[in-house]
């Protein structure tokens, strides 16, 4: 066993020191600082399952995958598979030594880790680029409704005097991949039903998106009203905190009421 260990060590660190590096110091992976020991926990907690049994055979499969996986990726240095094969090569170990039957019962903590890693730099870009432009024109329309005058051009938002760049970063991509794991961690403690958990998941997608273009609405509103300063600063961030603590109790309201309806609906699964 510690042959395995240190040789599991030897071949996935660096995509494991990497990994971290990218949780402490990149904005777009920090998720993965809370995600990592809230999925240990929950392992931890939920402990073995009832019909564990070791399955050799498949687990050294897993492993052999996991290691071509590592070493392709490593040629082409690409950090995202790279990744994908450390979680792979895990759940190897795990099926080795408990079976699949282990791998399913841990079926969160394996989706929360798989949550943790940070997307590839390409999907990100093709991601941020919609939700910007939905985050402007939502944004815009708030404001027209407000009676600020502006005019649209893409992502740029023109207001009498200033205009506001809906940046990459304030294109509500971080806030919809926290509110996913959030949706996906409340789902898999709180509801029963695999519908339930779905649909709470998948709602997370619009909540982030109307957040965001409020977010945008009070940054151009205040700008307008008050002072060109505040669509910086403190201010800035002091609103993106405070909707997000907003999509935070929505998707705890959503939660509770899907709860409610499967114990109104316990034959439906």
């Amino acid at each position: 066993m510690w042959i395995a260990g240190l040789a599991f060590l030897f071949l996935f660190w660096r995509p494991m020191a990497t990994l971290a590096q990218d949780w402490w110091s990149n904005p777009d992976a920090g998720q993965g600082l809370l995600l990592f020991p809230v999925a240990l926990y929950i392992a931890w907690r939920r402990g073995r399952a009832p019909d564990a049994a070791p399955q050799p055979v498949v687990g050294l499969v897993l492993l052999g995958g996991a290691i071509l996986l590592r070493y392709v990726s490593g040629l082409a240095a690409e950090l995202f598979t790279m990744r994908l094969s450390l979680l792979a090569a895990a759940a190897g170990l795990v099926v080795y030594r408990r079976g699949v039957a282990q791998l399913a019962h841990w079926w969160l903590p394996l989706l929360l880790l798989l949550f943790s890693i940070p997307l590839p730099v390409v999907v990100v870009g093709s991601l941020a680029l919609p939700l910007q432009l939905k985050a402007s024109q939502l944004g815009a329309w708030l404001l027209r409704w407000r009676g600020v005058p502006v005019v649209v051009a893409g992502n740029v938002i023109h207001l009498p005097g200033l205009s506001l760049f809906v940046t990459e970063a304030c294109s509500g991509l971080r806030s919809l991949t926290a509110l996913l794991a959030l949706g996906l961690l409340i789902g898999g403690l709180w509801l029963r039903s695999v519908w339930g958990r779905a649909l709470l998941v998948v709602s997370a997608i619009p909540v982030a998106v109307v957040l965001n273009a409020i977010r945008v609405f009070l940054t151009g509103f205040l700008v307008y009203f008050v002072s060109p300063s505040l669509a910086e600063g403190t201010m800035h961030l002091t609103e993106g905190w405070a909707l997000f603590v907003a999509a935070f109790a929505i998707l705890g309201g959503a939660a509770w009421a899907l709860a409610h309806l499967e114990r109104s609906r316990p034959a439906v699964r």
